[in-house]
């Protein structure tokens, strides 16, 4: 399989495991559940749009923002996504702040556990 689509995957499924455990600890958090594709896909092209950004005006401007790259995309990547989904509700300042570090967390751990648990049967063998 191509990298380029295992990588995808990954991403993808990382995202939605973090959204999920947004929805599940925040009471205002919600996902309606047929929305949860829909929102995961627009906020996985939004984070694939937005970090290339984040980090170049970081690099030229304010490198100290690198750091937190990844919470700022995903700050970003979940108010973008909002206006787009119905299903889809954040539920007020605090819990944008609160779900963005929740699907940091969700992204990191998943980003570990599922290259190592998940897509190692997808690795190419050598002849």
């Amino acid at each position: 399989m191509p990298k380029f689509v295992v990588s995808a995957a990954a991403h993808l499924l990382a995202n939605a495991i973090g959204l999920l455990l947004a929805s599940l600890l925040l009471d205002g958090f919600s996902i309606a559940p047929l929305a949860l594709i829909i929102v995961t896909v627009i906020f996985t092209v939004a984070l694939m749009i937005i970090t290339p950004i984040i980090r170049k005006v970081s690099e030229k401007n304010m490198p100290s923002l690198l750091g937190g790259l990844s919470l700022i995309a995903i700050f970003v990547g979940l108010l973008v996504t909002q206006p787009f989904v119905a299903g889809f509700t954040i539920g007020g300042t605090a819990n944008l702040l609160a779900a963005t570090l929740l699907v940091w967390i969700g992204v990191l751990i998943a980003g570990v556990v599922l290259p190592k648990y998940v897509f190692t049967s997808m690795k190419p063998v050598k002849k």
